[in-house]
């Protein structure tokens, strides 16, 4: 990071979350380049302003650049978002590691567990980038809606508070509004879990189970992330905020989720081969169950509806074995 704080910023990863993100650096005022995998997605960038597709229709300000050169990217950058999906954000670190200088900060905007190590992504690159300061972005919000500049508040936890106001200055704007913390843990759960929950609320839309339903799964879902937080050391107080039940609340509720509307899709009786096969983006949680449900035997943590989506997309279990043996458990306390 420079003497006169954050004005560079390398987003790595321009799918729709990480070209949205580029729009509200520039917004705020900041230097963005833009990695893509794809160099169709870069050309289109650099030469039409926009990115059709993962984020079609949106006219992105003239001064984003992108590249397909992951060195070209973060050279002379003051920090580094990472971007990538949850899944390949180890490799994606890994080729940055011998271009990103030892104090440039790292700010994870990938909302996911390792599906093979249950590792957060903190953890994941902490792992791959050893050094650097972290901090995590994350939140309630829909690409689409933060690109088209509409208000959203997010979560900005920092290992270094001077670190974090200056990530802030960077990235914050009137419509687009960054809160500091330091729960880097807390905001990761709530980012990845919900996923997961979003999946069994929109699996309960599909069936046309009800709004009692649903409203009861993201309750218990809520239950079930702050166990989990709790076991890895987090703060009660962050999931109650932004990326705890702010980003459950958005991506539970409504079917722009990618999360929610692969759940209405099994719902209505889709097999999740077919829905997958048929999306350019990622749902994460497809990929986040079997990580959570993981970690959580690993930390000895009760998380009966991961569990349950789990055992539907990645065990074979069927929709109305997992739904009769949910509505088959004891009843017992609410506060276990």
């Amino acid at each position: 990071m420079s003497e006169a704080g954050i004005r560079r910023l390398a987003v790595i990863g321009a799918g729709a979350w990480g070209t949205a993100l580029a729009t509200a650096a520039r917004r705020a005022g900041s230097e963005t380049v833009l990695w893509a995998r794809e160099a169709e997605v870069a050309d289109s960038v650099n030469a039409d302003h926009e990115n059709p597709i993962f984020l079609p229709g949106v006219a992105l300000d003239a001064a984003i650049r992108a590249t397909n050169d992951v060195a070209e990217a973060v050279r002379e950058a003051d920090a580094v978002l990472l971007v990538a999906p949850a899944q390949h954000l180890r490799s994606v670190a890994g080729q940055l590691e011998p271009h990103v200088g030892g104090d440039t900060p790292v700010v994870i905007c990938s909302k996911g567990i390792e599906r093979q190590s249950a590792a957060l992504m903190s953890e994941v690159t902490a792992a791959a980038l050893p050094g650097r300061p972290l901090a995590v972005l994350s939140g309630p919000t829909f690409a689409r809606e933060v690109a088209d500049d509409r208000p959203t508040a997010v979560t900005l936890a920092a290992e270094d508070p001077e670190i974090g106001e200056a990530l802030i200055a960077a990235l914050g704007s009137r419509r687009f509004r960054p809160y500091l913390g330091d729960d880097l843990v807390g905001a990761q759960i709530g980012g990845a879990v919900k996923n997961v929950i979003a999946i069994a609320c929109g699996i309960v839309a599909g069936r046309g189970m009800g709004a009692n339903a649903r409203a009861a799964l993201i309750t218990r879902g809520l239950a079930e992330i702050a166990r989990l937080a709790a076991a890895k050391g987090a703060y009660a107080e962050t999931l109650m905020g932004l990326s705890g039940l702010g980003d459950l609340t958005l991506t539970a509720t409504d079917s722009q989720s990618r999360n929610y509307s692969l759940g209405e899709e099994l719902g209505r009786g889709r097999v999740l081969q077919e829905i997958v096969g048929e999306r350019r983006s990622v749902a994460e949680g497809v990929h986040t169950a079997e990580a959570v449900l993981s970690l959580a035997e690993r930390l000895g943590v009760d998380m009966p509806i991961t569990e349950s989506i789990d055992a539907v997309l990645n065990r074979g279990a069927g929709l109305e074995e997992m739904i009769e043996a949910l509505l088959a458990r004891p009843f017992k306390s609410e506060a276990r």
